[in-house]
């Protein structure tokens, strides 16, 4: 998406949750419903109706509740599956024409090689990718709100990597985060990974799953999963 190109991951950060909480106020008006957004999962959270972008002192209220930027925030609000007046988290992030588009985007591309015209296509569903980096096959980027995945130069992302920018947590409540990789980085066929901020130069072994148990990951790192030695029951009585 060409307006979120060129800015910083800060940036966009504040666009996303504006534009949430532009879409969730109208939809939620409709459906009697206030949402709530939360700097940590545990805070009591502040309507989106204090936070309309659209009025004067909403917005006064928006810039100050995102100085500074948080990596993470929680929407909560929208109901259990079974309420009447329920709302889908879908709705709330995205149109459909671009739900369906983004989605569209991202199915060929799981199916290319690591290509220009895959990094091309990636980058109109909104991914910022630099120059020379490679996704492999299979490779899944989530089309959630692809824009809030940032991609350094050099970097080379194995098949079957998968970058996770939002999960949905029940009860009506779901997170959104920033992914930041830097360049020089190699994450091997099979790593995963929710909102992070990698640094350049880091490494991750095979299959190894980084959040949500890492934030940040410092330049030069090596990261893999050691999984406990397996005993047979023979030895446990030894």
């Amino acid at each position: 998406m060409k307006r979120y190109m060129n800015k910083s991951p800060e940036e966009v950060m504040k666009m996303v949750t504006s534009e949430l909480i532009t879409r969730g106020i109208k939809l939620g008006r409709k459906k009697k419903r206030t949402l709530y957004i939360h700097k940590r999962a545990s805070d009591p959270g502040v309507s989106f109706e204090d936070l309309n972008p659209l009025t004067p002192g909403g917005k006064e209220r928006l810039d100050k509740f995102l100085t500074p930027i948080k990596r993470i925030y929680t929407i909560s609000g929208l109901g259990s599956p079974e309420e009447k007046n329920t709302l889908s988290w879908r709705k709330v992030n995205l149109p459909f024409g671009r739900r369906i588009c983004v989605a569209f985007q991202l199915i060929i591309s799981l199916f290319l090689k690591g290509t220009p015209f895959k990094n091309r296509l990636y980058r109109r569903m909104g991914v910022h990718i630099g120059k020379n980096t490679e996704i492999m096959q299979m490779a899944w980027l989530d089309h959630f709100r692809p824009e809030l995945i940032f991609i350094g130069d050099n970097t080379l992302l194995g098949a079957f990597t998968r970058l996770t920018v939002h999960g949905y947590d029940g009860n009506g409540k779901f997170r959104y985060g920033l992914i930041e990789i830097g360049s020089d980085c190699l994450l091997a066929s099979g790593s995963g990974t929710g909102p992070i901020k990698i640094e350049d130069n880091v490494r991750t072994l095979p299959n190894t799953t980084l959040s949500p148990y890492l934030l940040r990951i410092r330049r030069g790192s090596i990261v893999g999963w050691n999984p406990p030695a397996v005993k047979t029951s023979d030895q446990e009585h030894d």
